[in-house]
């Protein structure tokens, strides 16, 4: 079987592993040099602790398995199980992570609440002042910047994957086939369009209006910050975004405890991770109303710097990068993705939101075995 994959983030890139794996030829198409959205704009965390009982949190915890194995094999990916640690530092928010270990999936998500010296325990650059903390045992974290290329160069091993850059698909033809803006068609068994956040031209040709939205966040960078940060690090304002808290624990938290101004008005929460070399990525803000301002605003960013200050009691490294990005969700945010038949062996996938990253590679192994590859 030959198949055709456009789009190169990672969305796009697992769909040609699942491929190549099943023993079959891949021909992948990027209208860029290399993907430049929201697969490298990221976190890199494989986040299973927030995700929504049921079809939601059973993906992500297929894909953190899949990630675990496929980073045994592909060293570059940067794969790492380090966990996440969400501090708490009141009785409202203790109450939210309390009911997170109360629920029935607690264990599978490997949640437990630690004291402030347990936490300390597990990743002692976190000297700041707190009660306890929520532990996820099964989050996990990957290098956004190079898990594609690392995973392509692995591809390209295999004699059965051919990458296909600068060249922007401009029309489906006929079944199975596609044409690229330099004139050239490009056919196989089946095509899959990933495309991101790219929802216009040839996608709305071929899908129509579909039900996925796309969604605005800004994110940063430090320099080293000169000792481990040994887990993802969130903070309470995570539990008002991700569906695994909800609870009548969460109501009080949100009836009582008011968010603060800057990060209510951009529908913020911390995330923190470490990278390979030692900086932190930190973020991030939501925006949803078109048109996306085209600069990045400053308030959000002192926030962060104030919030992830007094995690780390100390001054936050010298901030290296800071970038905005764009990634599709749909509307339905119950649904992990979209996945349509747009013709005749031409299926599109897009959507997964901010689970991109963490649920891609079982994202894509589904759509392989419902197409029988």
């Amino acid at each position: 079987m030959k198949v055709i994959v456009v789009g190169a983030g990672v969305v796009g890139t697992m769909h040609a592993w699942h491929a190549v794996e099943r023993g079959h030829e891949v021909v992948h198409i990027e209208r860029e040099a290399e993907a430049r959205g929201a697969s490298l704009r990221n976190f890199g965390q494989i986040w299973v602790s927030g995700r929504a009982g049921g079809e939601e949190l059973d993906t992500a915890l297929r894909a953190r398995e899949l990630w675990e194995g496929i980073g045994a094999r592909v060293p570059g990916l940067g794969f790492r199980a380090i966990g996440s640690l969400t501090p708490v530092r009141n009785d409202l928010e203790r109450a939210v992570a309390e009911a997170a270990t109360a629920r029935p999936d607690a264990a599978a998500r490997g949640y437990k609440l630690l004291t402030a010296d347990e936490a300390r325990a597990v990743n002692p650059a976190l000297r700041g002042a707190f009660e306890a903390a929520l532990w996820c045992e099964r989050d996990a974290a990957v290098e956004p910047r190079t898990a594609q290329l690392a995973l392509r160069e692995a591809l390209l091993a295999t004699g059965r994957y051919t990458f296909l850059p600068d060249r922007e698909v401009r029309d489906v033809v006929g079944e199975h086939a596609v044409r690229d803006d330099r004139g050239e068609t490009h056919g196989g068994d089946a095509v899959v369009l990933c495309t991101g956040a790219w929802l216009s031209g040839l996608v709305r040709e071929v899908a129509g209006e579909i039900p996925v939205r796309r969604v605005r966040l800004q994110m940063m960078q430090t320099d080293p910050l000169g000792e481990p940060l040994t887990t993802s690090v969130a903070d309470a304002d995570s539990f008002r975004y991700y569906p695994a808290y909800a609870s009548g624990a969460l109501d009080a938290l949100n009836a009582g405890q008011a968010q603060d101004p800057t990060a209510a008005a951009h529908r913020m929460q911390l995330l923190m991770v470490q990278r390979l070399d030692g900086g932190l990525t930190i973020g991030d803000t939501h925006e949803y109303e078109h048109p996306f301002a085209f600069d990045t605003l400053e308030d959000p960013y002192e926030h962060l710097t104030r919030v992830v200050e007094s995690f780390l009691g100390r001054p936050l490294p010298r901030i290296r990068r800071r970038w905005a990005g764009v990634y599709a969700q749909c509307v339905d945010t119950t649904r992990v993705v979209h996945r349509q038949k747009v013709r005749d062996g031409v299926w599109l996938v897009t959507g997964p939101g901010g689970r991109g990253m963490t649920c891609s590679p079982a994202i894509a192994e589904t759509t392989a075995n419902e197409l029988g590859w």
